[in-house]
């Protein structure tokens, strides 16, 4: 059988940055916190992006934005991913001292939320070629590589797919990552190759091809399929982050339980007690998908009080899973 390893894998060429694999993490609200990019990344993934932060939010030195920045010089090459429709507020946020540790700016314009399209942000960008535009060029000016997330259109009578991304990369994006499925198809549905191959055939830059990727078959079709130069998982991911060990063909013994004990530790470093066990407790959370008693190993993890209390209900639960 044909495997990515085997077939697809490649180092990748950013700009003046060279990525590990073509195997990335997606910015995912709420979860890709430093804990987990850094177990991507030991796993394999070529980049793994913060979750989504607000670019005004950092122009106006919010304390909750910046939090979402946390990181340390053990994660190499960063990339973080900024939301908006200022073109000044992603300058100053890319030139500012929160993301002066950051190697790559990705520019979320594919978000489809009805709130981050009713502000102008996100996926609405898409309807706004010239104010993309602009963003992109602001953000080039920070001398930082530049990466844009974008979907191919609203629907499927308004596809722009090959137009917004012949204009990223005009407008001086150093790659692209096309999520498969239109704004109207939110996160469902099978993504259609077609747009991601048409955004591929009209551009020199790296397109990263995104969307419906639940399994090593699926991340080998999607390249098959689109000629796109790597992959980006989104929340299979965070179901089963040794997808980038299979991927890439990284020898491991990691499992599920190593994996969520080895985050615990990284989130305590650098949150306070309370916030480490919230990001511990949703990405474990995700961790039991499809495991039988689920709701009642979600129970007794939520109802824990402290972090060695949550360690102990974490070795009981993926201890038994694993056996």
């Amino acid at each position: 059988m044909k495997t990515f390893s085997g077939s697809c894998l490649k180092k990748l060429h950013i700009g003046n940055i060279t990525t590990e694999s073509n195997v990335f993490m997606a910015p995912l609200a709420g979860y890709t916190s430093y804990p987990f990019r850094m177990i991507c990344r030991k796993l394999g993934a070529g980049l793994a992006f913060t979750e989504m932060v607000s670019a005004n939010g950092l122009k106006y030195n919010d304390k909750a934005t910046a939090k979402l920045l946390c990181t340390s010089d053990a994660e190499t090459l960063k990339a973080v991913q900024l939301l908006g429709s200022v073109p000044s507020a992603f300058e100053y946020a890319c030139k500012g001292e929160y993301t002066a540790g950051f190697d790559i700016v990705d520019i979320n314009m594919g978000c489809p939320v009805p709130n981050v399209i009713k502000s102008g942000e996100g996926c609405a960008l898409i309807s706004n070629m010239p104010l993309a535009s602009k963003i992109i060029e602001a953000c080039k000016r920070s001398g930082k590589v530049v990466t844009v997330k974008f979907r191919p259109g609203f629907n499927r009578k308004k596809i722009v797919v090959s137009e917004f991304a012949k204009m990223c990369e005009d407008s001086g994006a150093d790659m692209i990552t096309v999520h498969g499925r239109t704004r109207d198809m939110m996160y469902e549905g099978e993504p259609v190759y077609g747009y991601i191959e048409a955004a591929k055939n009209v551009v020199n830059i790296p397109v990263i091809a995104n969307g419906g990727i639940h399994s090593d078959e699926d991340a080998v079709r999607m390249m098959d399929r689109t000629g796109a130069d790597g992959v980006m998982i989104g929340r299979y991911g965070l179901e089963d982050p040794l997808i980038f060990a299979r991927l890439t063909g990284k020898d491991t013994n990691e499992t599920k339980l190593s994996l969520v004990l080895e985050q615990a530790d990284i989130a305590i470093s650098c949150f306070d007690e309370l916030s480490a066990m919230e990001h511990i407790k949703k990405t474990a959370s995700y961790f039991m998908k499809k495991l039988p008693g689920t709701k009642v190993y979600k129970q007794e993890m939520y109802n824990c009080g402290s972090m060695k209390e949550l360690k102990k209900t974490l070795i009981k639960i993926f201890g038994e899973t694993e056996k």
